[in-house]
């Protein structure tokens, strides 16, 4: 009994990990394709930290209630869909951060491209 106890305090604790070990790799991703990307603005460290945490908690939830990846890589046309969508509506929440349509969807492919190469992506 208290092994099984162990376990779901290190499964938490790895779960903690991985939602740390995503926000950063989002943060950087993040960074990256709003650098490449016309269009698309991101003010300031900050704006990119809440930025980021507000990406990972929607690709959480994606993720959680549908099994769906918002990557453009992780499920065809749909998770390249729910990408430029996630980085559009990512703008309501965070002051300081604008993206157009256009660059959403551009934003979408370059993140895509980026986040395959930068390793940090597990499953929860």
């Amino acid at each position: 009994m208290q092994e099984a106890q162990g376990n779901q305090t290190r499964g938490g604790a790895s779960t903690a990990w991985q939602m740390i070990g995503r926000f950063i790799a989002s943060a950087v991703v993040l960074a990256i394709t709003a650098f490449f990307t016309p269009g698309f603005t991101i003010n300031s460290f900050w704006t990119l930290a809440i930025a980021a945490v507000v990406l990972t908690v929607m690709d959480y939830l994606i993720i959680k209630f549908t099994g769906l990846h918002a990557s453009p890589f992780g499920k065809g046309f749909v998770g390249f869909a729910l990408a430029a969508i996630v980085l559009y509506v990512t703008q309501f929440f965070v002051a300081g951060y604008s993206i157009s349509w256009i660059a959403a969807i551009i934003g979408a492919l370059i993140y895509g491209v980026v986040d395959y190469f930068i390793p940090g992506n597990q499953s929860m």
